[in-house]
């Protein structure tokens, strides 16, 4: 059994998860949601959409970091509907600081929510991770603070 770890960082956790595929072979993806979303946004606007989107389908696993961090735009929530069913039975992994059931009120429409978030969450492994944030273990000590 290995043990819980104190700290929890659910993007050291993907990242290692996406070294351990690229160690058996894969290609794998790994991005910020929202630099994906912009993007994906700077191919409509220059017509390259088509291509971008297949560099993103491409990929054997592709995480999308911090997903649900905000609301959505119609179109933003119209390329994530897109990507995911292009990417339908290849791996994908998501981090999210909320629960998939908090992610529904961040699409604009509910009919793409539902259809997007049906493909991700009844065909997905979930993982919740509950406790204290990793990162205030990797900040500078203040050379005087004498505790742990």
């Amino acid at each position: 059994m290995v043990p819980y770890p104190a700290a929890l960082d659910k993007t050291h956790i993907a990242q290692a998860l996406g070294h351990l595929a690229v160690r058996q072979g894969a290609h794998v993806r790994f991005a910020k949601t929202s630099r994906i979303l912009a993007g994906l946004a700077g191919g409509h606007a220059d017509r390259t959409w088509e291509k971008r989107i297949r560099e993103l389908v491409r990929p054997d696993v592709l995480i999308l970091d911090d997903f649900a961090m905000r609301q959505l735009s119609a179109a933003q929530a119209d390329d994530l509907y897109e990507l995911v069913s292009e990417r339908q039975g290849r791996s994908l992994i998501i981090t999210s600081n909320r629960a998939p059931s908090d992610w529904y009120p961040l699409f604009p429409n509910p009919v793409v929510a539902e259809s997007l978030l049906d493909r991700l969450i009844n065909t997905s492994h979930q993982v919740i991770m509950n406790g204290p944030s990793y990162r205030p273990n990797k900040r500078p000590r203040n050379p005087t603070d004498k505790t742990k």
